[in-house]
């Protein structure tokens, strides 16, 4: 007796049931993209006027007459090379001290492409950014001006805040780097704040560009 093989197999025919497609992952999307979300959540707040823009030009005035108080969220490295006199610090990015293999994998990728040539550190997101702020800041009606090198990192910041309670917020537009010698009049440690964000090979580039521009003012 002959075997009918539709018995063993799903019908194709029109009449059968067609097989279901394979379900697709529900999994969130990875999180390397809360840095990007946090960002953007940030500008939305400046652009709604919940956090306040301040141009470094502007802000000694701010600190001096509207009782500003100036949070610098640079990591330790780069606030020891140039830091505005009687700011308050917490680091909303650290060092990232996991050696596991994959960790330790990012790290050499990172020094190859970034570290090398800025001078940064493998960084994480410090865990207890909003604790370390609310301690030293208990009053979360003061005023806060964030601070940051480029001004990317202190939106995050802001964003954070701004959802941990603090409500009086300035941020520095465009950060350190587009500050002037003249903007904060008691500027601490050995490099310019402008350039506290520059190291690595960028760092001895920036050297021969300043040293070629005083060899050109002398000529």
């Amino acid at each position: 007796m002959a075997l009918q093989l539709n018995h063993f197999y799903p019908s194709t025919s029109k009449h059968g049931k067609q097989p279901k497609p394979p379900l697709t992952s529900t999994r969130p999307r990875p999180t390397k993209f809360q840095v990007k979300a946090a960002s953007t959540n940030g500008r939305e707040l400046i652009q709604s006027g919940a956090v306040r823009p301040i141009p470094p030009k502007e802000a000694a005035m701010a600190m001096s007459s509207e009782g500003f108080i100036l949070l610098d969220i640079r990591p330790d490295w780069e606030r020891d090379k140039a830091r505005v006199a009687g700011s308050l610090h917490v680091p909303l990015f650290v060092k990232d001290m996991d050696n596991s293999p994959l960790t330790l994998l990012k790290k050499w990728v990172h020094f190859g492409y970034i570290g090398l040539w800025t001078g940064q550190n493998f960084t994480t997101l410090n865990p207890d950014f909003l604790q370390q702020v609310e301690a030293e800041v208990p009053d979360k009606d003061a005023k806060l001006l964030v601070a940051c090198g480029e001004g990317l990192r202190s939106i995050m910041a802001a964003s954070k805040l701004y959802a941990g309670g603090f409500k009086n917020l300035g941020w520095l537009a465009g950060g350190f780097n587009r500050s002037a010698v003249s903007d904060f009049p008691a500027v601490e440690g050995s490099e310019k704040l402008q350039y506290a964000t520059i190291g690595g090979v960028s760092y001895f580039f920036l050297q021969l560009l300043i040293l070629l521009q005083a060899v050109g003012k002398d000529d």
